[in-house]
């Protein structure tokens, strides 16, 4: 390949993908639930993206990059933390609820220092859901996505993206309203 054509596949990547990087490193992110490690995701991703940009079909660049990172951050973990992939029906056993951490209810005060708390707290209830209906959950509700391309990107049937959101959001209203108890 020419380095005319080489700058040009470089650029066209470059307009493709750097839009996104903030959805992607977000998604690693809730994924590995390290900023240290979701940013060795997203660069290995963006290698693999790039490796593998000629089978890109114009189309939803977003949903495709972050196909391409989930799948990295699922190689991640398989390689440094397997003990955290566990299947979603063993959770289900465990009964999902209990794995969660309840934080203690947020203290009198500023309604601000309450709003950052209850994000705080948001996050560690979301942190702790399994991996799968972490996943969901963050595609729709963080990255705003639709069912179908939430499906596109983990793999699964729509019934199973729908099943899965209902799931991560009964299990953090389950852990939310029990704060107190």
């Amino acid at each position: 390949m020419s380095w005319i054509a080489e700058r040009r596949q470089r650029s066209r990547f470059e307009a493709v993908v750097l839009p996104h990087l903030d959805s992607a490193y977000s998604l690693a992110r809730w994924l590995t639930r390290n900023e240290a490690d979701a940013a060795d995701v997203v660069q290995e991703a963006c290698l693999r993206a790039f490796r593998y940009f000629d089978s890109y079909r114009e189309g939803d660049a977003k949903s495709w990059l972050l196909r391409i990172v989930r799948r990295t951050s699922y190689t991640w973990l398989e390689r440094n933390r397997p003990a955290e992939l566990v299947a979603l029906d063993a959770a289900d056993e465990a009964d999902g609820a209990a794995a969660v951490d309840r934080m203690p209810g947020a203290a009198e005060g500023e309604a601000l220092l309450m709003n950052r708390s209850d994000l705080r707290r948001l996050d560690r209830l979301i942190e702790a859901l399994p991996m799968p209906l972490r996943e969901a959950i963050v595609l729709r509700e963080l990255h705003e996505l639709g069912y179908r391309e939430i499906a596109e990107i983990t793999g699964v049937p729509i019934g199973t993206v729908m099943s899965r959101l209902h799931r991560a959001r009964s299990l953090l209203r389950r852990n939310w309203d029990g704060k107190d108890g």
